[in-house]
């Protein structure tokens, strides 16, 4: 069982901690991430998620998770593309492009510039059933076609990396 810090509505900690996926209360919040990873082709890194994930299964998208207690939002970033890929991000390369307020959580969508050799990554099988780099007019396709999470703020990311 893995535990969450709990924030206030300024990103502050509580000092207590939930039950990974329990509910809060109203003005709670827990910490989570989204990971875009880009190489030098401006080719982004795409996992299409495990059969058995309990959302969107069978779809692409991108390196994500919750935090868990102790973490900020660098180490989880850290952890989760490492769970997932079996690589370590090069975080040197790395910043935050924007934070999303989602109602029960805040998300730091994050961009990593990184070459990663597709060979090396070692996938979690109970997350991620393939990987593969994408543009963006491929993920947009995608999209179209309903075979990748369709992100509410997929567009204010694009335009600001451009």
């Amino acid at each position: 069982m893995e535990y969450a810090d709990v924030y206030d509505k300024d990103r502050r900690k509580l000092g207590r901690t939930v039950l990974k996926g329990d509910k809060l209360t109203p003005g709670e919040y827990y910490l989570a991430v989204h990971v875009w990873i880009m190489n030098s082709k401006g080719q982004f890194l795409i996992q299409k998620r495990a059969s058995t994930v309990l959302y969107n299964p069978n779809k692409w998208s991108l390196t994500s998770g919750a935090s868990i207690t102790g973490e900020d939002s660098y180490r989880t970033c850290v952890r989760e593309v490492g769970e997932e890929l079996g690589i370590e991000p090069n975080m040197d390369y790395g910043k935050v492009m924007f934070t999303l307020d989602r109602g029960d959580n805040f998300c730091d969508v994050w961009l990593v510039h990184q070459e990663v050799d597709l060979n090396e990554c070692v996938l979690q099988v109970e997350e991620v059933s393939e990987i593969k780099w994408a543009t963006k007019k491929e993920i947009f396709k995608m999209i179209t076609k309903g075979e990748f999470v369709p992100y509410p703020y997929i567009k204010r990311f694009f335009e600001k990396i451009n």
